[in-house]
């Protein structure tokens, strides 16, 4: 049977979208204490189903499916202009294609307005009425307000009218900051894109005899299975070794390992990378909030993961990919890097910043290992003996040298250089990845 919070869950999950949610409602319909309440509609935000807007309240709004992470919905646009809805609140679901400034005549500002777009234009009512009538969204800059029979107009089309006290410039420089916020993201994997989910995986209830492991050992030829309880709620993992010199008829729960490292959908691959190599385990359990089983991630899907990252394309690009673009091998030397210090890479003082300095180092240093073919790195450690400021527009020169290097460990010390001044010393310490 399902708990109540599954219950909430799926009961939002059936509104409409665009219907407005309340704790108190939710607590009332479904008989729960409105601390339950709460704490599912907060799940279901997290699970990107409802949104909640200041000043406006929560909404159930359409899952946002990961190919469309260069659009925002007309709720997200609200919460990043910090604006308030004057009308049309049902529409504050749908999807933004396109913005459209109306900085110019009214016959030329339709001829670029079109639906499922988003017209920012000042206190201009017949443009506000031509942009509802073309189905497209208006945002009012500078706090002005509009008419009633728009608002009216609005709610009819259900396409939000909108209000924000920023000016024109500084709302679309917002919304493209937004946008390519969300490219970065994009490109970041998570747990939940890699996983192999529940009904596909093979697990043991903690009631099963340790004959069931090698039933799924003979099926898979997997030795680590994760645990769960009647309720599918992860509780513990069993391997090989508890199984050594153990009856085949003993309980599983009393041979499993308790509290496993477990990890969540959001998780980053990156974490996951470096629990499995700290902790020297082959699989993790995927679970949700209320630990229970979603599916499994092995280190072989990590491994997998990691080499598609390197194959695709940068499209919206963070420091750390400005550092590793930036940093180009020596042609008499490829041990030995070269790095042009661009603005991005400084601070308000204009010297290379501390962040960028050492991500320099950790980049230059994973590049020494892939050139001896030693697979890639976890940081574990990375002591910095010294810094001298480095000016804007520097030519840096990065010398790692690879001082010990074992089957799953590396030291590597290294020196920067501007010019013949040595402007930066480190220890880097790290665990290997072996592809």
């Amino acid at each position: 049977m399902a708990t109540k919070h599954e219950q909430i869950l799926q009961h939002i999950l059936s509104l409409e979208i665009g219907h407005k949610i309340s704790v108190r409602q939710i607590a009332k319909t479904l008989n729960v204490s409105e601390g339950t309440a709460y704490r599912a509609i907060k799940e279901a935000e997290n699970q990107g189903i409802v949104s909640t807007i200041e000043r406006v309240g929560t909404i159930r709004i359409e899952r946002k499916k990961k190919e469309n992470f260069e659009r925002l919905t007309f709720a997200e646009v609200i919460k990043i202009v910090d604006g308030q809805v004057l009308g049309g609140r049902r529409g504050l679901h749908k999807t933004l294609n396109k913005f459209v400034i109306g900085a110019m005549q009214l016959d030329a500002m339709m001829r670029y307005t079109e639906a499922g777009s988003l017209l920012i234009v000042g206190n201009r009512v017949k443009a506000h009425e031509l942009a509802l009538n073309e189905e497209a969204a208006v945002l009012i800059t500078g706090g002005f307000d509009t008419n009633d029979d728009i608002k009216q107009l609005a709610d009819e089309k259900q396409l939000p009218i909108m209000s924000t006290s920023y000016d024109t410039f500084t709302v679309a420089a917002m919304i493209n900051r937004a946008i390519y916020d969300q490219l970065i993201k994009k490109e970041i994997v998570f747990v939940g894109d890699i996983y192999t989910p529940y009904d596909e995986s093979l697990y043991l209830y903690t009631k099963d005899t340790l004959e069931r492991w090698y039933v799924l050992n003979a099926q898979s030829a997997h030795t680590r299975y994760p645990v769960v309880d009647t309720k599918e709620r992860v509780t513990g993992m069993i391997t090989s070794k508890d199984l050594i010199g153990k009856d085949r008829d003993m309980r599983v729960e009393k041979m499993m390992t308790r509290n496993p490292i477990t990890a969540q959908e959001k998780t980053s691959l990156a974490y996951v990378a470096h629990m499995m190599v700290w902790e020297g385990i082959e699989m993790v359990p995927v679970v949700d909030s209320s630990y229970k089983l979603l599916g499994v991630v092995s280190r072989q899907d990590v491994l997998k993961a990691l080499q598609q990252i390197q194959r695709q394309p940068q499209t919206g690009e963070t420091i750390d990919d400005i550092v590793a673009s930036n940093l180009v091998p020596a042609e008499e030397d490829q041990t030995v890097f070269h790095a042009h210090v661009t603005p991005q890479m400084t601070n308000q003082l204009g010297t290379l910043s501390n962040g960028v300095f050492t991500s320099l180092m950790t980049e230059a240093s994973s590049q020494l290992l892939r050139h001896h073919k030693k697979g890639d790195l976890v940081v574990e450690n990375l002591t910095v003996y010294f810094l001298k400021p480095v000016q804007i527009d520097s030519n840096v020169i990065i010398r790692p040298k690879l001082m010990e290097a074992g089957r799953i460990y590396a030291k590597i010390d290294i020196e920067v250089f501007n010019g013949k001044t040595m402007v930066g010393k480190g220890l880097l310490m790290a665990q290997l990845i072996d592809r």
